[in-house]
């Protein structure tokens, strides 16, 4: 299961660690959101050697300002502190590729 961020400092530290990172920025009353939620999980089961987090915008509104978070779901990939890919949308495909690349770098 995918565990959800429940701080600003949990998510700071989750960033600047040595394991890659994809965060699902999402909303309760998201119709897309809840459409790829799965497709989350399941990529979360296939790629273990990659650490996948979700974001409430609504709970954890610092961390969403701050990355500018504008389109849910948004999905956004950090290494070592670095913001190295996003998704934007419920775009299956285009998530699995940004996995993938993530997992094999």
């Amino acid at each position: 299961m995918v565990e959800a961020v429940n701080s600003y400092e949990e998510f700071q530290e989750l960033i600047n660690g040595d394991e890659p990172v994809i965060f699902d920025f999402y909303a309760d009353w998201c119709g897309p959101c809840r459409m790829i939620s799965p497709i989350f999980e399941r990529l979360s089961k296939q790629f273990t050697a990659v650490r996948f987090r979700k974001v409430n915008i609504d709970q954890q509104e610092r961390v969403s300002e701050e990355l500018q978070i504008r389109s849910i779901p948004a999905f956004i990939v950090f290494q070592r502190g670095n913001r190295v890919n996003e998704v934007v949308g419920a775009n299956p495909a285009s998530l699995e590729a940004a996995v993938s690349a993530l997992a094999v770098a």
